[in-house]
């Protein structure tokens, strides 16, 4: 298979912004008042894109591990940002915990991966930093609709977990069903894309290797692993996160608290 890549030019490159236009016009046609926030979107993504790009090709330039170490860092603490920006709602010690699940799982499976399955050094930015900006991105997505679909149960079963609290029941055992099926809503959207991946669409990580030359018996490997380290990452973080945080709603007596009192206690 050949290895050369189609480059393209900056006119080229220009002309995907046609496909924005398309989007920008059926907004207005559909009346949806969103295109502040695609416009928006679209500038984010390129800013943000570009100065990845510069900054991966000065560390893979010059790979020290201290530039590699840096980048996780900051790709850690951006996804505990971006999760916990949105959700205002949380008390302390459940931020406390989502902040220590997204580290943890992101870490424990970005480690394995890296060292056991590809069998690369950590800090070899070229596997380390893409890999890792996966499997933490995707935990990310999965821990933000876990737990918005976790406080938005509490809130739809106030009058249910009221009346079960009035009849002694325990908080563990009112919460736990809402933490299942948070964690359940988390996991749908990877498995759905494990179902759907081969035969209704080819997943990026895989096309980016083929469209660079990579063997498609390599790239189909990667893509396995890569998947199913995503899945144990989503999996393991919104575990965690919930099974922690849920235990924040509530003191010793079995009462439940508002945010104000649980970041008293």
């Amino acid at each position: 298979m050949a290895n050369n890549v189609v480059a393209i030019s900056m006119g080229q490159f220009a002309l995907a912004y046609v496909l924005l236009l398309v989007v920008l016009l059926l907004m207005k046609r559909s009346r949806i008042e969103q295109t502040g926030l695609l416009l928006m979107a679209s500038l984010r993504m390129t800013l943000q894109l570009v100065l990845v790009g510069f900054l991966l090709q000065l560390i893979i330039g010059d790979p020290r591990p201290l530039y590699t170490l840096a980048f996780l860092s900051a790709m850690f603490g951006f996804a505990i940002y971006r999760t916990l920006s949105t959700r205002k709602d949380l008390n302390r010690r459940f931020q406390w915990a989502v902040a220590f699940s997204i580290v943890f799982s992101g870490l424990a499976v970005v480690v394995y991966f890296i060292l056991v399955v590809v069998g690369e050094s950590l800090f070899n930015p070229q596997y380390a930093i893409p890999l890792a900006g996966m499997i933490v991105g995707n935990a990310m997505t999965g821990i933000t609709l876990g737990i918005k679909t976790f406080m938005e149960s509490l809130r739809d079963n106030r009058l249910q977990i009221r009346t079960l609290t009035n009849l002694g029941i325990d908080c563990q055992t009112i919460l736990k069903p809402f933490v299942n099926n948070a964690l359940e809503s988390a996991l749908l959207p990877t498995l759905n894309s494990m179902l759907g991946m081969g035969i209704v669409f080819l997943p990026g990580m895989m096309t980016g290797q083929i469209l660079s030359g990579t063997m498609p018996a390599t790239a189909i490997l990667y893509q396995i692993a890569i998947m199913l380290a995503i899945t144990a990452s989503v999996c393991l973080t919104v575990f965690l996160s919930l099974n922690l945080g849920y235990r924040t709603l509530y003191n010793d007596r079995e009462q439940f608290m508002t945010r104000e009192e649980a970041d008293r206690a």
